[in-house]
């Protein structure tokens, strides 16, 4: 049976996620990350440092590709940095930033929509 938008009324829209509720505590820690990730500047950082070559970006190839100045690209760095998705380590005058790879599997398990999956 179908509603009046075409949805099947008569069966569950999704299988449930996997995984336990979160608490208020990670919530809210996860709000951050999110937060760090609702602009796209820090989006597209965030995309052009997994995507680098080795695993890393230097610094000084994260500014050419957008119109700001180096400090607000540092600033829109040091969001990432605080909210746990990026690390960055100094070699000389440079800073050299790598995701984390375990922040970032953590994100994408609270989303796990495997169950939908026929088997």
């Amino acid at each position: 049976m179908s509603d009046s938008s075409g949805f099947d009324v008569g069966r569950p829209c999704c299988a449930p996620l996997n995984g336990p509720l979160l608490t208020e505590v990670e919530a809210t820690g996860l709000a951050t990350v999110f937060k760090a990730l609702a602009d796209p500047v820090r989006l597209r950082l965030l995309n052009m440092i997994a995507s680098a070559d080795d695993g890393e970006a230097c610094v000084c190839d994260l500014t050419g590709p957008f119109k700001l100045t180096a400090p607000t690209i540092s600033h829109h760095l040091k969001v990432l940095r605080e909210a746990g998705l990026i690390e960055g380590q100094r070699r000389g005058t440079w800073v050299y930033y790598r995701v984390v790879p375990k922040e970032l599997t953590r994100l994408s398990s609270l989303f796990d929509l495997q169950a939908l999956t026929p088997a």
